[in-house]
């Protein structure tokens, strides 16, 4: 465990002395009593240390300020497992998940929704317990719901939360986590018999495998999500394949391939003014998104072209993209690095290092962190 809360705390550049300040915040947003904040410095270096266990109600707070889950954060102290015992509970059951309607599926939609609103716009870490209790719902209501009609509408509102709950945990650093959660996103795709689903946590998923060292498995992932949606999903859908498939490609050196599919990206992609997918709620891909993504990849190729683009971006960028603006001055940084103009790079990356340090992002940090070491 004192591992655990150790490598949490640092992944997210965190002294001891903000960990602290991050348990007063939010033990006070929550009005739960903590101890001062001199006793507090001995029990997280006592935490760290090994020499205390975590006790209620700070799993609560470790949990929401650092992103992680109980399984993540407190690996030893064993959570009771809820357990189906004898027929009566699981008659109940049966019948709770038969009656579970169209209303109520919608409901467990936009509460999705809402997650995926204030997790664009302030980060995935104050949201591991919401995402994991919502998850666990539709996840039961699926165990234990048992005729396809009454399936199907709950694995397809389960594809959607997991999906996010995966990229979720992919931007906290828990990247287990997030695999596992692709993996019950497609599974779920498959019951709803949704291929649109499927391929998205197909091209999300290889995300994972790029954070993991994998550049080359997450670009076959993305071309065998592209094989499967052709002719079966939106143009803004496969538009935004088409990027993560350039994306991939210019990690792995193939610049002909990458410019080739950016080109396929942007004649695929419709010409509206929708900001999302009418079929695919999580699809946020407009043209000026498209641009952001091109300059990011081109970015990652060595493109001169890169900067031009992602300063349009960012004037005109929706200010809710909190984490996504992060990403942009990253990228921006990045290319001008490329370029050799390291005041400019220097500049970009602080600003990206204050709005990854709002959301809590851990993924952006450590593209941040090395970067920094390029300069």
């Amino acid at each position: 465990m004192s591992e655990r809360i150790r490598n949490a705390r640092k992944a997210r550049g965190w002294s001891q002395e903000r960990l602290i300040r991050e348990i007063q915040d939010r033990a006070a947003s929550k009005a739960l009593a903590v101890a001062s904040k001199s006793s507090l410095k001995v029990y997280v270096s006592e935490w760290e240390n090994g020499r205390r266990t975590v006790s209620s109600p700070y799993k609560e707070i470790l949990r929401t300020v650092l992103g992680m889950t109980d399984d993540e954060l407190f690996p030893e102290q064993d959570l009771p497992i809820t357990a189906v015992d004898g027929y009566d509970e699981l008659l109940e059951r049966l019948e709770s998940a038969r009656t579970v309607s169209k209303t109520v599926v919608e409901t467990l939609n936009s509460q999705t929704e809402l997650l995926r609103t204030v997790d664009r716009q302030m980060g995935a870490a104050q949201l591991v317990d919401q995402m994991g209790a919502h998850i666990k719902t539709l996840n039961e209501a699926l165990t234990f719901a048992v005729l396809p009609q009454d399936r199907r509408p709950i694995a397809e509102a389960l594809a959607g939360a997991s999906s996010l709950a995966a990229w979720q945990a992919l931007d906290v650093g828990a990247i287990e986590r997030a695999w596992r959660h692709y993996e019950l996103a497609k599974t779920s795709a498959r019951e709803a018999e949704e291929p649109k689903f499927l391929v998205h946590a197909m091209g999300e998923q290889a995300y994972v495998l790029v954070d993991s060292g994998k550049p080359d498995l997450a670009l076959q992932l993305a071309q065998e999500a592209v094989r499967q949606a052709e002719g079966k999903v939106s143009p803004r859908l496969m538009a935004w394949l088409y990027a993560a498939e350039a994306e991939f490609q210019a990690l792995n050196g193939d610049l002909a391939a990458c410019h080739e599919r950016l080109g396929q990206a942007e004649r695929t992609m419709p010409a509206d003014d929708l900001l999302r997918d009418p079929d695919m709620p999580s699809i946020f891909l407009t043209s000026n998104h498209l641009t952001r993504w091109r300059g990011h990849t081109l970015a990652l190729a060595g493109d001169d072209q890169a900067v031009t683009d992602l300063y349009g971006v960012l004037e005109a960028m929706d200010p809710t993209f909190t984490r996504a603006e992060a990403g942009v001055r990253s990228n921006l940084a990045h290319a001008h690095l490329v370029r050799k103009e390291y005041a400019e790079a220097m500049s970009q990356l602080q600003k990206a290092r204050l709005l990854a340090n709002r959301t809590g992002s851990v993924r952006h940090r450590r593209r941040i962190d090395q970067l920094n070491g390029l300069l």
